[in-house]
């Protein structure tokens, strides 16, 4: 424990000692203790380059780290976030012989009991872990005949990975109380609570379990579509230090070259990449968030239809229910130009202060928003959007939302991916039918009742507190949980409204058409009066459809 202590006190000497050579101490804040952090020096170089050498010089935990950081638009200055996204997750392999003895010890048996070949050259290298190709031993068939043994790959995690992610973690909380206290936007930036969600996502990538269980969930919502494959993961040859999963064979997204040469059509593979996040988001609450191009692969049996290959599966989002609906409004907002609805969604959300102007709120977005939707469709991006409105939201006492952190950074990945591959991509028509395809589904009234019929254990056991709590929120007034208790209702309001006047158009529509049958069937009536009963019954049912999607 003393070792530990002595070693963590070193690496914080070395990290300030970076931090003055480097003239970082501006990010500080004035308050900050110069002999801390060091003076004010003039450097040639600006303060992002700067920052970028020395989170180089510190290593992959903090390189890691600028990597996530260059994701939030929302906190840096202006040229901040493009100058840390340079940074490069580029580490050299150690040995194979290590690898080989880090995984008997993970096994507990010589390598050889496990595998009919293994490759001790690496095939590549990152900060947390290495991957080396192998072969498992031949399996029986049904007939009892061998079979060939699959082909893998096997990741397993650096020496000393966790020793050094968790001193190195240490050291930013310490860095992050200091910010805390000194910082002058240190409530806006929240700097503790940015760090303990870097430790949340770097601790599950060094979990390779749960990598595997995230493969496994992905290919498993995927199962045989034909817009993407993820590999199989063998479990029995898997430990926390180790993965074994299927190799698959694939043309890397960034090989140009060979996606040319084997005729890919671009326009379909960027269009594919951006309905499989989409889906992912909104369909399955369950999305790769780490999808730069090292991770992506294409198939090209078919280059008309390429279909992607997932890979790295360390880092993957969810969001909640209503946060999923909060960002398809938006989203949907944007495009119909509707920028009030955008400002309350923000408010209502919880995103901006409740007592932000909707209307001073509306205007700005309107400012940001108007010279981007002046271009053609196929020009309008996302990534943009999203830079400006944050920027204008830091004006508004913007609350940081950590668990939205993934779902930008992905946005902004697979949008700059797809117009890369086809600078013509049409996001939104992609995305669109999409997201009101989701929203119609979430307006179902059978959705609903299942939800409800889910939720009511829950209520039940809930209801003999509920009245209490009621009556304390009236007494009491305005109180931290009542704005929850508010939206809680709010959402549950809209649900019922929505189901209600669906399943009345419903039903109108269906006595309708049931109703026209019977005349047809039955004369003497004339069939023109079947006819306008069953045309009037279809306008009702198209009337349930539109009302669901608009809510």
């Amino acid at each position: 424990m003393a070792f530990k202590s002595v070693d963590r006190t070193r690496r914080l000497f070395e990290i300030l000692a970076t931090v003055r050579r480097y003239g970082l101490g501006e990010l500080a804040g004035d308050a900050a203790p110069r002999w801390l952090v060091g003076a004010k020096k003039d450097h040639d170089a600006p303060v992002a380059e700067r920052l970028r050498l020395a989170l180089e010089e510190l290593g992959p935990v903090f390189i890691k780290f600028g990597q996530m950081l260059s994701t939030r638009r929302d906190l840096l200055p202006p040229g901040m976030a493009e100058e840390l996204s340079r940074l490069q997750d580029d580490v050299p392999p150690f040995k194979g012989a290590k690898a080989r003895e880090l995984i008997e010890a993970a096994y507990g048996h010589s390598l050889d009991k496990f595998f009919a070949e293994f490759d001790e050259e690496p095939m590549a290298a990152a900060s947390i872990a290495q991957v080396h190709a192998a072969r498992l031993h031949p399996q029986g068939d049904e007939k009892g005949e061998q079979t060939q043994g699959a082909t893998v790959v096997v990741k397993v995690l650096r020496p000393d990975v966790h020793e050094r992610v968790v001193r190195d973690v240490a050291v930013m909380y310490w860095l992050a109380g200091l910010a805390a206290r000194f910082h002058p936007e240190a409530e806006r930036l929240r700097p503790v609570e940015i760090v303990a969600e870097y430790d949340r996502i770097i601790s599950d990538e060094l979990d390779l379990l749960r990598e595997g269980a995230n493969a496994s969930q992905l290919g498993r919502n995927w199962a045989g579509s034909d817009l993407i494959v993820h590999p199989t993961i063998y479990f029995d040859y898997s430990t926390e230090n180790v993965l074994v999963m299927e190799h698959m064979h694939g043309t890397p997204i960034d090989d140009v070259e060979t996606l040319v040469a084997a005729g890919a059509d671009f326009k379909a593979l960027a269009e594919r990449g951006v309905e499989i996040f989409f889906k992912q988001v909104f369909r399955d609450n369950f999305f790769h968030a780490d999808m730069h191009p090292g991770n992506i692969q294409v198939q090209l049996d078919n280059p008309q239809r390429p279909r992607y290959i997932g890979l790295d599966f360390g880092i993957v989002g969810s969001l909640t229910p209503q946060d999923q609906r909060y960002l398809a409004e938006n989203f949907l907002a944007f495009f119909n130009q509707n920028y009030r609805r955008i400002a309350e969604l923000h408010v209502e959300s919880g995103w901006m202060p409740a007592d932000t102007s909707i209307e001073d709120f509306e205007g700005a977005i309107r400012t940001v928003s108007e010279p981007i939707m002046n271009k053609p469709l196929a020009e309008i991006s996302f990534g943009l959007f999203l830079l400006r409105l944050f920027k204008i939201a830091r004006r508004y006492n913007y609350q940081v939302q950590p668990q939205l952190v993934l779902l930008q950074k992905t946005v902004l990945n697979v949008e700059g991916l797809g117009r890369d591959l086809y600078p013509q991509l049409d996001l939104w028509a992609t995305a669109k039918p999409i997201l009101e395809g989701w929203m119609r589904n979430r307006a179902d009234p059978r959705r609903a009742a299942e939800r409800m019929r889910n939720q009511l254990p829950e209520i039940m056991d809930a209801l003999p507190t509920l009245a209490p709590k009621l009556m304390a929120y009236a007494r009491d007034g305005e109180t931290p949980g009542s704005r929850r208790l508010t939206q809680s209702l709010t959402d549950i309001k809209h649900e019922l409204t929505s189901a209600r006047r669906a399943m009345r158009w419903t039903l109108v529509g269906t006595g309708l058409v049931v109703a026209s049958a019977l005349v047809f069937v039955y004369p003497p009536m004339p069939h023109w009066v079947s006819i306008v009963g069953g045309v009037a019954g279809l306008a009702a049912w198209i009337r349930a459809w539109r009302g669901s999607a608009r809510q």
